[in-house]
C-alpha cells in the first residue's frame, strides 16, 4: 500500500466514524425535550388561548426573572410595575427595551445586571404581548 493510498484509508475510516457519532448524536438530539417546554410550555395549548402567565412561561422571563418574577442574578422582580409603567407602554418597552435606555432606572439595572440584556420582543403578536402586560401590571 503506497503512502498515498493510506491517507486515502485513513481519511475514509475517520469520515465514516464521525458520520456514525453525528447519526448517533443526532437520534439522542430528537429525543431531547423541547427547550420551551422546559419553560411551561403545553404542547397542545393555542398561544392565542393562553393567559398572560403562561405567555411569559413560554417566551422564557423566568429564566431571567426567576420562577415566581421575583428576580434573580439575571433580571430584576417583576412586582409593582403599576409604578411605572401603563400597559401601552410596557407592550412598547416589551417589543423595543432599548429605545428605554435613557432612563435613569435602566442606569441602575444596567449596573446591577452587567452584561445582561433585556431581549426584544417584537416579533410577537401585540395582543400576546397586551396579555403579558396586563398580568405583570395586575402582579
Amino acid at each position: 500500500m503506497t503512502n498515498a493510498q493510506k491517507w486515502v484509508a485513513l481519511f475514509l475510516g475517520l469520515f465514516l466514524v464521525l458520520f456514525l457519532l453525528g447519526r448517533l448524536t443526532r437520534e439522542k438530539e430528537d429525543q431531547m425535550p423541547h427547550v420551551m417546554g422546559l419553560m411551561g410550555e403545553q404542547p397542545d395549548q393555542k398561544s392565542a388561548d393562553a393567559d398572560g402567565l403562561t405567555l411569559i412561561k413560554q417566551i422564557g422571563c423566568v429564566s431571567c426573572h426567576g420562577d415566581n418574577l421575583g428576580g434573580s442574578k439575571l433580571g430584576p422582580a417583576l412586582a409593582d410595575l403599576k409604578q411605572f409603567w401603563s400597559r401601552d407602554a410596557l407592550i412598547n418597552y416589551l417589543r423595543n427595551p432599548q429605545s428605554y435606555s435613557r432612563d435613569e432606572r435602566f442606569d441602575r439595572y444596567r449596573a446591577k445586571y452587567r452584561n445582561v440584556i433585556m431581549p426584544s420582543y417584537g416579533n410577537i403578536d401585540v395582543k400576546e404581548l397586551g396579555k403579558i402586560a396586563e398580568y405583570l401590571l395586575t402582579r
